[in-house]
């Protein structure tokens, strides 16, 4: 059988290399490609790898690809070519023509690799081709001989005491050109740009990057070696020689490609700055912690850079330009400052209406209103009222008829600037945040309950950089209570002896603050490796609870307006990690940790705060919040017509994925999920559910596979996953990856959970 496929094997090819030269025009030979050859024992192998590496990137044109040794799309290419079918069109679009012989050009790429090398410390390299003719195909085979690496023996930077010739030899410290390297002509220029950057902070607005000269002396320098001088060209412009300061500024908040006029005589002096707004669309003093620049001192380009930043961040505007205009006294170089502001519409409305369907067989739809004003009182305030409708329905299984509804408004007041009785000054190319937030939603489950949350949160929002951010809730409200509570869920409480369901309408209050962390770098994608890390504390009354002596536990409760408030502390922190693999496929990893200590006027933690696991965004091989706590397992659950939604005050959870590009705007995904719930201290009727030493005997896992379509805009994701570990099983039966049976019916409609989503899941 192994003999007939190598025959096989053997004879594909052979038909492919025959059908790829017998499309080939009368007189044209294939190009295969090129073997480049380095003769020059000075060169140790690892540099002759390096170099070959980098010289074959240059050789132009590059032979068709070859996948197993087969050049398949130029197969498809030849196949398809001249039909007109549509299949034949599809075929041809993902072949490619032949590369042909006739277009090598030897002595260029000849040339191409000799400059190359000689720009890289090989001043005496030189190259040379030849082809190689078998048939109708032709490889080249190119001879380099290097010569010699030159490498720095001397750095000299400007000595004279004239203002720019001190501001370059200033830069020496950080150069990145040392004494024993190779010389290297890319560096140089990287050097140069270097200095430019480093003067364009001090001052020198009309200095650039080619007003740098790098002179090479390889006669004094000893063998192999070369002098470096870096100098400033003689035909460098006067201006560039001096330092400017900032003269006036100037600022256009309602600008237009139409205006022409610069209106300066209309122009109002607020703090250091001129704002020339004859409409009175937006204080004055909106661009005081925008503005990094001040009269009279030295035009810097961060400060420049920050500005622009900073006015796009603000949020009423679009577009921003700016123009520097030399405005020079006698003896004094000065600059004034120009920025034209390009608004958007001031209001705004905005409908979104999204289909969705759960792991918890829930079907439904989520309908939202939003109204905004980017300058609400005329101090680039953004205020955001949304209205929300959504409606999850369940027309089969043992949750049929016990729908779930949805409706809410939420109001948001945003302000570019720290709200607080002292001014507050940042130094980030990101405009701090201060927000207000006031929400109503009203949940409706058919049959159970109603539940009225209110809440309201005061408190900042602020990037470090452009890795860091911070948010700080100064103070947060929630309110949550039950209304309409039917006689089956009543009567399900007392059947199910199950605390969870009364918990879910306990009344609840929470107040106090939140702070968050975030650290990511994951917008930059030409790394390898990109990491992602939130943590986060929240707490609740815990100051009250401690002067007023509450101790639920010792029978003195503690109540405001009648209802007991939770007093707790919270802790979360999440890490997600991303490897790229290549340039189509990635792999990424998150884990998540989380407890909610309960303490003093409680003894749980309130529904609103607990963990919850399973579903799209989860284990994505069990229903939605269907798993733990701990090794619980529900019973008595079949007369009351609903499965319970399972919470913790603990939760672990890992995931690993692989994210493979397969076509066009599809990507696979390969992932295991395992994680669980567990209560802080036993209860009950929760059997198995607080957590222990024995907790790691409590994961749930669960593995499968599915398909992201990456639009760009948004990600439609769907994934089939199906358990491996179930914690709720006696233990020694939990793995039950060896019961896995996609052939069987009864297995698949057990274990296999479809999920639809938008976005990654991390």
């Amino acid at each position: 059988m192994a003999k007939r496929l190598s025959y096989l094997i053997l004879l594909a090819i052979i038909a492919s290399s025959c059908s790829n030269i017998k499309y080939l025009p009368d007189g044209q030979k294939l190009y295969t490609g090129a073997n480049i050859t380095i003769k020059d024992k000075s060169v140790n192998k690892k540099e002759q790898k390096a170099i070959k590496t980098e010289l074959s990137s240059l050789i132009r044109p590059q032979p068709n690809a070859k996948i197993l040794g087969l050049r398949f799309k130029l197969w498809l290419h030849n196949i398809s070519k001249g039909k007109k079918n549509f299949i034949s069109r599809f075929i041809n679009k993902r072949g490619e023509p032949p590369v042909l012989f006739s277009a090598v050009d030897i002595d260029q790429n000849s040339k191409i690799f000799q400059n190359r090398l000689q720009n890289e410390s090989y001043f005496q390299a030189q190259a040379e081709g030849d082809s190689v003719v078998k048939g109708r195909r032709v490889s080249v085979n190119y001879t380099v001989q290097t010569g010699p690496a030159y490498h720095i023996n001397e750095l000299h930077f400007p000595t004279d005491t004239g203002s720019l010739d001190t501001a370059v030899a200033g830069t020496r410290s950080r150069s990145l050109l040392k004494v024993g390297d190779k010389y290297n002509l890319d560096v140089i220029k990287a050097e140069r740009v270097r200095i430019d950057a480093r003067l364009k902070e001090e001052g020198f607005y009309y200095f650039n990057a080619d007003d740098i000269l790098v002179q090479i002396d390889s006669t004094n320098a000893g063998k192999n070696m070369v002098n470096e001088y870096v100098t400033i060209k003689q035909e460098t412009n006067d201006k560039a020689w001096d330092i400017y300061t900032i003269k006036n500024i100037y600022i256009y908040p309602r600008y237009s490609l139409r205006d022409t006029s610069v209106k300066l005589d209309s122009a109002k002096r607020y703090d250091d700055y001129f704002v020339i707004d004859p409409r009175n669309t937006i204080h004055p003093y909106v661009f005081r912690n925008v503005m990094s620049f001040h009269p009279g001192e030295p035009y810097n380009r961060a400060d420049h850079n920050q500005a622009l930043s900073r006015f796009i961040d603000l949020g009423p505007y679009k577009f921003v330009k700016n123009n520097f205009v030399d405005a020079s006294d006698p003896g004094s170089p000065k600059l004034n400052a120009f920025y034209y502001l390009t608004p958007y519409r001031k209001k705004s409305l905005r409908f979104e209406l999204l289909g969705r369907t759960t792991s918890a067989n829930f079907t439904g739809t989520q309908a939202t209103l939003s109204w905004k004003n980017r300058n609400a009182f005329f101090g680039a305030e953004l205020l955001t009222v949304s209205l929300l409708a959504s409606s999850d329905i369940q027309a089969s299984g043992q949750n049929s008829g016990y729908n779930v509804y949805q409706t809410g408004i939420q109001t948001s007041l945003t302000w570019p600037r720290f709200i607080t009785p002292m001014r507050v000054n940042s130094n980030s190319d990101y405009l701090p945040r201060t927000n207000l937030q006031l929400e109503y939603d009203l949940t409706t489950r058919t049959n159970l309950y109603n539940l009225n949350a209110f809440k309201a949160q005061f408190g900042y929002q602020w990037r470090q950089d452009k890795h860091i951010s911070h948010d700080l809730e100064l103070t947060s409200i929630t309110y949550v209570s039950a209304t309409n509570v039917t006689k089956q869920y009543t009567d399900s409480i007392n059947k199910t002896q199950n605390p969870t369901l009364k918990h879910v309408i306990d009344n609840q209050l929470t107040f106090g603050p939140t702070y968050s962390y975030t650290y990511t770098n994951t917008a930059e994608d030409y790394k390898t490796n990109t990491y992602f890390f939130n943590g986060k504390v929240g707490l609740s009354a815990n100051l009250l609870g401690l002067i007023s002596g509450a101790d639920t536990l010792g029978g003195r409760d503690k109540k405001i307006f009648g209802t007991n408030y939770n007093q707790y502390v919270k802790l979360e922190s999440e890490l997600r990690f991303y490897h790229n693999i290549n340039s189509t496929s990635k792999f990424a990893a998150r884990f998540y940790a989380g407890a909610g200590l309960s303490y003093g006027n409680s003894t749980l933690m309130p529904y609103s705060q607990q963990f919850f696991i399973g579903g799209s965004n989860s284990l994505r091989g069990f229903r939605a919040r269907s798993v733990g706590p701990g090794s619980y397992t529900p019973t008595n659950t079949s007369g009351i017509g609903f499965l319970p939604d399972e919470s913790g005050d603990i939760k672990l959870e890992a995931n690993l994925e692989y994210r493979p590009k397969l076509f066009s705007i599809v990507y696979g995904a390969l992932f295991i999920d395992a994680g669980n719930i567990w209560n802080l201290r036993s209860h009950n009727g929760l059997d198995g559910a607080a957590f222990g030493k024995n907790f790691l005997s409590q994961i749930a896992a669960d593995a499968g596979f599915g398909l992201r379509f990456d639009v760009t805009v948004l990600v439609l994701r769907t994934d089939l996953g199906f358990p491996i570990r179930k914690p709720y099983l006696p233990e020694g039966q939990r793995w039950v990856i060896n019961k896995v049976n996609f052939l069987d019916g009864g297995w698949r409609s057990q274990n296999l959970v479809f999920n639809l989503a938008i976005g990654y899941p991390f």
